[in-house]
């Protein structure tokens, strides 16, 4: 049996490997792939259980594992089963390779995703130097996002909005509470945001009238009246605006894009502009945030958050101060 997987990340060496995928036994997925709201509905069950044995909050876990493995549709989650990008670190099993922060790199490879969820919370209760998230609050998922992200589990210094937006968009809180008040997992339970239907839109100088839903797992949804999608790992501004049906430069100009600018997983992606004004008045910033962080979260044009809060463009907010989101009401 081959121990260790070598994998180059190009679309074309990516379909051949396809072939091999016995190599790792895999759980079925569709050819579509799965979607957001399918990846929660199967691994939720399993967040909640381990939540109850080793205290890590189930909306951390199912927000890790939607970021880190593209909600189950990552090459390392479809071939190697695993879903929170943990690398080898001493690990005795088999391997899987690809190019990360360095090329080549060595991650751990699992032969079902089951195991690549128990593994995570042997990972985290395993290291000191994630001790102090188990002095939190197990409900305090933004603790634990910005704990992760200081412990050094992520390199991306946006990791814990990141992850705070996932479990936020999509209510992941509500299975922290459950657990903490014995409750048992039931469908129906967890009120998320329905995917709204694709309609005509009146974007101009659109190359299409819709964006069509034609990547793996992919789903358009709305902020403030602006549709807007996930980056998954690999996206760039090109192959986005290939896919959606829109010109490269739109996808740049509505999320405020430099010609260098990159596609972070996970961020949103506007496919229209962004309004003058969010559907709420005030925001209070947090530590670390940013003007263009902001911005994207409420849909508002960031020339207009700083024209709004007389805030020099280029210029950081301080953690408390109170941004304008709304136009003033004149009396």
């Amino acid at each position: 049996m081959i121990n260790t997987f070598r994998f180059s990340i190009h679309k074309a060496t990516f379909l051949l490997l396809l072939g091999f995928v016995t190599l790792f036994p895999v759980k079925s997925i569709s050819q579509e792939g799965l979607s957001l709201t399918d990846y929660i509905e199967n691994y939720q069950e399993i967040a909640m259980e381990e939540m109850r044995m080793h205290g890590i909050p189930a909306s951390i876990k199912l927000a890790q594992g939607i970021l880190e493995s593209g909600f189950g549709n990552s090459d390392l989650a479809v071939i190697a089963n695993n879903h929170f990008g943990i690398k080898c670190h001493g690990w005795n099993g088999r391997t899987f390779h690809k190019d990360d922060d360095k090329p080549d790199e060595c991650f751990r490879a699992y032969d079902d995703p089951l195991q690549s969820f128990r593994d995570h919370s042997a990972f985290l209760t395993g290291r000191t130097r994630y001790a102090a998230l188990f002095e939190l609050d197990v409900t305090d998922y933004k603790g634990w996002a910005r704990g992760l992200r200081r412990a050094g589990y992520a390199t991306n210094p946006r990791y814990p909005e990141l992850l705070i937006g996932v479990i936020e968009r999509n209510n992941l809180y509500e299975f922290d509470r459950m657990v903490v008040a014995g409750e048992d997992y039931k469908p129906g339970r967890i009120n998320r945001p329905a995917q709204r239907p694709v309609a005509s839109g009146n974007t101009p100088q659109s190359r299409g009238d819709d964006f069509p839903s034609v990547g793996i797992g992919r789903e358009v949804h709305e902020n403030n009246r602006i549709r807007y999608v996930y980056a998954r790992t690999g996206d760039t501004p090109e192959s986005l605006a290939d896919e959606m049906g829109i010109w490269t430069w739109e996808i740049r100009r509505y999320n405020d894009l430099e010609k260098t600018g990159k596609l972070t997983e996970g961020e949103i992606v506007y496919l229209q502009p962004k309004r003058r004004s969010a559907s709420q008045n005030w925001h209070v910033v947090e530590e670390g945030e940013t003007m263009l962080e902001i911005s994207q979260k409420y849909g508002v044009r960031l020339k207009m958050l700083y024209r709004r809060n007389d805030i020099e463009p280029g210029t950081e907010p301080q953690p408390g101060q109170r941004l304008q989101l709304r136009a003033r009401i004149r009396r």
